[in-house]
């Protein structure tokens, strides 16, 4: 917890130094990655894209599940075999894989749309503002200044990993799923900053694959999406059983 604190006491140390000057200093990035960068999040977005429309399949044919779950992670394994010369076919299995994501999270977003179709909108804007704000200061930073987080946050994961196991074994409670889901909502927020600074660092040293780059910072986005997601509707659906029984 001590290198969370000092991330963000770092953040609000140099706040009062940023102008506009400084957010357009990419200076210590060289052309050659920030055109890696582009086709980085270009992927990323057509991704994205992608993975809304398995959730709108799902909507129309509830095809989501555990099929489309080992689906998805086949199409992964296959993509990390695959050499890089075969762009295309690499770029149409992470395609795949993330229209298969977006199906797998289908029954989620339709309870969404059930609850309430604004509180999926504000889930992804929030995401979406997360993960711009997050990565934006993982490229002004100094190089290689948040790597070392990397063994913290997967120490994270694989406490995260053993409650979920623990809780299954065991049974659960309502205490233990609000520290698994807002813990592992902060880990994921810091996989963004990490996973920037790695790629920028790879790409540094001749690591180009752009698609797999793309695919981390998809399973980081879907991962703190779907977070926040629960959050909002557990948080909605507390409110209106409150209402409920004021009534």
């Amino acid at each position: 917890m001590d290198a969370f604190s000092s991330f963000f006491d770092s953040h609000s140390g140099t706040r009062n130094r940023w102008s506009y000057d400084s957010l357009k200093n990419f200076r210590q990035i060289s052309p050659v990655v920030q055109t890696h960068l582009k086709q980085v999040y270009l992927t990323l977005c057509c991704t994205l894209i992608a993975s809304a429309a398995g959730a709108y399949l799902h909507l129309l044919w509830n095809i989501g599940g555990l099929l489309t779950t080992i689906a998805s992670i086949g199409c992964i394994v296959w993509l990390l075999s695959t050499p890089t010369y075969e762009e295309q076919k690499r770029v149409a299995l992470l395609m795949a894989s993330g229209a298969f994501q977006g199906a797998s999270i289908g029954p989620l977003i339709e309870l969404g749309i059930e609850i309430n179709p604004s509180i999926l909108i504000s889930a992804f804007v929030g995401t979406s503002l997360a993960f711009g704000c997050f990565s934006a200061a993982a490229m002004l930073a100094k190089r290689r200044e948040y790597l070392y987080l990397g063994g913290l946050l997967s120490s994270g994961v694989s406490m995260l990993l053993w409650l979920h196991f623990a809780a299954s074994l065991f049974g659960g409670s309502t205490a233990i799923f609000k520290f698994e889901l807002y813990f592992g909502l902060l880990v994921f927020v810091g996989y963004m900053v990490v996973d920037t600074q790695d790629i920028i660092e790879k790409a540094h040293y001749g690591d180009l694959d752009y698609v797999k780059h793309a695919m981390t910072l998809f399973t980081d986005f879907v991962a703190v999406f779907v977070r926040i997601l629960i959050i909002m509707l557990k948080n909605s659906s507390e409110k209106k059983d409150k209402k409920k029984k004021r009534n």
